[in-house]
């Protein structure tokens, strides 16, 4: 005797086959299909911010009018978005934009992660190069690097410098140990909310991203005393760089990229790797680095996963000289 169809049993049928055909169609759909979210691990206003506003109408351009949104989810070094994207969904519409402060810095000052910066991520592109600035307030009593380096001299300990990612840390790290002083490291959230303490004259002095600074030089809240590039920006041909004011072979720099949550589907990276790249050759990004002095800086996938390497490798001798101590 054949079992008799109900109809319970028929509309369980109908909504099973209706969720195979949905499945079947979503997955026919060409990518994207929805809305993109680039998470950002640091505060609105910063260096990292900036790019990522300025890619998410240029990539969403070059992905045929996607929306690509923009969340900022700073705090604990970056921590916080690194673990949001490393749980996401590896579909694609999860998207990391961050420097080397998530990817190389914080496996060194940290002894315990929530994420690997490895493993749980699929490298896209590199997009962008940048360094730093020196900067004092514009009533700081400071008119020049040997002005800072005499005072701290004469008082070890007594300077402060403040900084809201690794980056900005480890320039003044290098700063303090190739020019043998001794500065009062002081750590904020993010580099925006460390210039606000700056030009209220709470801290003596910061490195900052040049996004960052730049506008806050420009409307005459704070000085440039040096450039942590290995040679002059082509931005700042007056400003001279750190090497130059008598701190031999300093340099430092940092680099923003973006990932995907590891397991995204291969076609996707690629996808998105070629959307990246054409977007740093439009006239908006260009006109964004030229205003925040970056240079461009792309990669394949393979590429950014080899860069990353040989950057730890290189991070972890630097922080190891500085004697910086995992927390």
């Amino acid at each position: 005797m054949k079992p008799r169809l109900t109809r319970q049993r028929f509309g369980c049928f109908a909504a099973l086959a209706f969720t195979v055909m949905a499945s079947g169609l979503a997955a026919a759909q060409p990518y994207p299909a929805r809305p993109i979210t680039l998470v950002v691990p640091f505060g609105a206003g910063s260096g990292t911010d900036i790019t990522a506003r300025t890619f998410a109408q240029a990539v969403g351009t070059e992905l045929g009018g996607a929306t690509v949104i923009v969340d900022n989810r700073g705090g604990a070094n970056g921590a916080i978005a690194a673990q949001l994207v490393a749980r996401a969904p590896a579909d694609g519409y999860t998207l990391f934009m961050t420097t080397n402060t998530t990817q190389v810095a914080n496996p060194v000052l940290y002894k315990k992660l929530l994420y690997d910066p490895v493993a749980d991520f699929a490298p896209v592109t590199a997009v962008a190069k940048g360094a730093m600035v020196a900067v004092v307030p514009t009533d700081s009593p400071f008119k020049s690097i040997d002005e800072v380096l005499a005072a701290a001299k004469k008082n070890p300990g007594k300077l402060t410098f403040g900084s809201g990612s690794s980056s900005s840390r480890m320039a003044g790290e290098l700063f303090k140990q190739m020019s043998h002083v001794d500065l009062l490291h002081v750590p904020y959230k993010s580099n925006p909310l460390a210039l606000t303490d700056l030009i209220g004259r709470q801290i003596d002095l910061m490195f900052a991203d040049t996004p960052t600074a730049l506008p806050l030089v420009h409307s005459g809240k704070l000085k440039v005393l040096g450039y942590t590039g290995a040679k002059r920006s082509v931005a700042l041909p007056q400003v001279p760089t750190l090497q130059e004011l008598g701190i031999k072979g300093y340099e430092s720099s940092y680099w923003i990229a973006v990932y995907a949550p590891h397991g995204t589907p291969p076609g996707i990276v690629r996808r998105l790797n070629d959307a990246f790249v054409k977007a740093t050759k439009t006239p908006l990004v260009k006109d964004t680095y030229e205003r925040v002095v970056y240079d461009v800086f792309t990669t394949t996938p393979e590429g950014l996963a080899s860069f990353q390497q040989a950057q730890a490798q290189q991070w972890a001798r630097t922080i190891k000289s500085a004697g910086i101590e995992a927390e």
